[in-house]
């Protein structure tokens, strides 16, 4: 519950300070309606973060925002099943630095899982593509290799994963407690 109470105060904190001029430069407004757009949330989901926790508070992690959707159609090749990317609003890339730290893929995937419920908060589709051990759609090449190559970052920079987002046609309906398989959960041995 702490990370789940922690998401939801940074994603409170975050939107709550953004600006006046922010709100209405960036959110759509539509028939009385207040829509947020991925403009507006993405600049909450990469602050959401940048804001993660990371094993010695080394922070090893950097991100690329893509935008351009010439480099997103470029990039859907990087796995067979990076079709995502073509169309996606955006993605953030999430690489490890390998020379700063062992932890790189616990403390990528914390970066990772903050953006990804940062973006559920804010309404925005966002889908977790792996990249780390995977290979690109054509198998020629490593899913990093792959994405090395378009975004032309160090060799010890390594990939985590890729965070697709998008607006949703329409929202997912939440799980639900009564749902839970708590069978997955053993107290004090297996």
């Amino acid at each position: 519950l702490y990370a789940i109470n922690k998401i939801g105060a940074i994603a409170n904190m975050l939107v709550m300070n953004a600006t006046e001029a922010e709100i209405h430069e960036k959110l759509a407004v539509t028939e009385s309606k207040v829509v947020i757009t991925v403009d507006l949330a993405l600049e909450k989901i990469v602050q959401a973060g940048l804001l993660s926790f990371a094993g010695k508070g080394l922070n090893p992690w950097e991100m690329i925002v893509v935008r351009d959707k010439d480099m997103l159609k470029k990039m859907a090749g990087c796995r067979n099943c990076g079709a995502m990317l073509d169309g996606a609003d955006a993605a953030i890339v999430v690489l490890g630095d390998s020379e700063k730290s062992d932890t790189i893929v616990e403390d990528c995937s914390i970066v990772m899982t903050f953006m990804h419920l940062m973006a559920d908060t804010l309404g925005v589709g966002s889908c977790w593509l792996q990249g780390r051990l995977r290979d690109a759609a054509d198998g020629s090449v490593s899913t990093e290799e792959f994405v090395r190559n378009l975004l032309h970052y160090p060799e010890h920079m390594k990939l985590e994963a890729v965070l697709v987002l998008g607006m949703p046609a329409q929202q997912p309906e939440a799980h639900t407690l009564e749902a839970l398989d708590h069978t997955k959960v053993h107290q004090e041995t297996y």
